[in-house]
């Protein structure tokens, strides 16, 4: 049995050697010998391809800000595991994920003797949410975001109050489907039959699918520029201003720190899911509470200033979809500046889409890795550039302490590419 905190983590950690396995045979076993904490946890289910976390940190802020208490479930981490779980922005104790290993640790045990197989990482992780969300520490509600795809993901055992999916785009193929039509089918599948859906999706191919899907099973649609809609977007030194209609009210100049169109998406989807919540469940949620959730909320390592002077950005954009919208954001934010890149990521991203758009932005762009099992060699990634102005480095710690000292005020440093290294970069920059 796990004592420490330590040895409680690095007994969820072990279980990556499981690798993936999808499907929710492994979930209903877990559930089923837990009583059920699933069926107690009031949720709204969050998927999609991009913009999954800000849209939970945009929700929680509005029902934080109309005095609810709200549980998130989120992924990957940026600071400390905990944060996976959390009430109110707040990760559970170690302590607490102590005692929820000690709850899972014997049931996976005894899964790995039947013919289903022991269970992964993130479904451990996802049963130790429903179980402490269900039984534990019950919430008023509880926002879930999707680990990956939708489907036949481990969260999908839960029956929502509302649910999102942000976007379709392409990342993870290898799992999802080389189509924007098969990765929306498989994202489709968070639909449940009569609960409301709300939806950025832009794309004709993955719409028509997630419609078809809804359409199916009688869940009424809520889609960003047909259903509600943005208008009078400008950004603004600190983020983004915009207004925005929706079937059921009208609200005028809302702020948003985030910054980027995309993100005024996302506060926008939040509002419409918080509005459904108002209408079809009686959360009490007020205009002010709109406006001052979304101008309060922010989301580590989304496009986040982490120094004026100089002028450091660190951006998880980790696809070719979120790479477009971080470049985006750079030009309309920071035109004047010339851009220094650093970049590390994963290898099963599309990488040469990715680098190209981050090539036509740089003034100079450096290559790293980090230690992480699927990260891509500094090499193989400079490979890729075509930029004049390429450069490779080992030692990214040393290269932002050397450049910090370069730079000059029209000078602008970018850490991106997968949220992982984002991740170290952030807790190296904090010391």
């Amino acid at each position: 049995m796990v004592r420490t905190y330590e040895e409680a983590v690095a007994w969820i950690h072990g279980r990556l050697r499981l690798g993936m396995k999808p499907g929710l045979k492994r979930m209903e076993w877990m559930m089923e010998q837990l009583g059920h904490p699933e069926r107690r946890v009031r949720a709204v289910h969050i998927g999609g391809t991009n913009g999954k976390g800000s849209t939970v940190a945009y929700l929680r802020s509005i029902l934080q800000a109309a005095g609810y208490s709200v549980g998130t479930f989120t992924s990957p981490y940026v600071e400390q595991f905990n944060e996976r779980i959390s009430i109110n922005g707040e990760p559970i104790s170690d302590q607490e994920i102590v005692e929820l290993v000690r709850v899972i640790q014997p049931l996976a045990d005894e899964l790995e003797q039947t013919e289903f197989g022991g269970p992964t990482e993130f479904e451990v992780i996802t049963s130790m949410m429903l179980y402490y969300f269900g039984k534990q520490n019950i919430q008023d509600i509880v926002l879930v975001e999707v680990g990956l795809g939708g489907r036949l993901d481990s969260t999908n055992i839960i029956y929502p109050l509302v649910s999102v999916i942000t976007n379709v785009s392409y990342d993870h193929m290898n799992i999802l489907g080389d189509t924007l039509g098969q990765i929306a089918a498989e994202k489709a599948g968070i639909i449940k039959s009569g609960v409301p859906l709300v939806t950025a999706v832009k794309e004709p191919e993955a719409w028509e699918v997630i419609a078809k899907t809804a359409a199916e099973r009688k869940a009424k649609t809520y889609r960003l520029g047909v259903d509600f809609t943005v208008s009078d977007r400008q950004a603004t030194v600190e983020g983004e201003q915009f207004s925005l209609v929706t079937p059921f009210a009208e609200y005028r100049d809302l702020r948003i720190q985030m910054p980027g169109a995309h993100q005024v998406e996302n506060a926008a989807v939040a509002v419409m899911a918080a509005e459904l919540l108002r209408l079809g469940y009686s959360f009490l949620i007020d205009p002010e509470h709109i406006a001052d959730g979304l101008a309060t909320a922010a989301w580590p390592g989304r496009f986040e200033r982490v120094s004026d002077s100089p002028l450091i950005i660190l951006d998880g954009a980790h696809n070719e979809a979120g790479i477009r919208s971080l470049v985006e954001t750079v030009r309309a934010h920071y035109p004047d500046k010339r851009v220094h890149v650093l970049f590390a990521a994963l290898t099963d991203k599309p990488l040469e889409r990715m680098i190209r758009q981050l090539d036509e932005l740089a003034d100079t762009i450096t290559f790293t890795t980090f230690d992480f099992p699927r990260a891509a060699a500094a090499e193989q990634l400079a490979d890729l550039s075509s930029h004049p102005q390429k450069a490779v480095t080992g030692d990214w710690i040393g290269w932002i302490g050397e450049k910090k000292k370069q730079m000059g005020s029209d000078e602008l440093m970018l850490i991106t590419g997968s949220l992982y290294f984002i991740s170290e970069v952030r807790k190296r920059l904090k010391k």
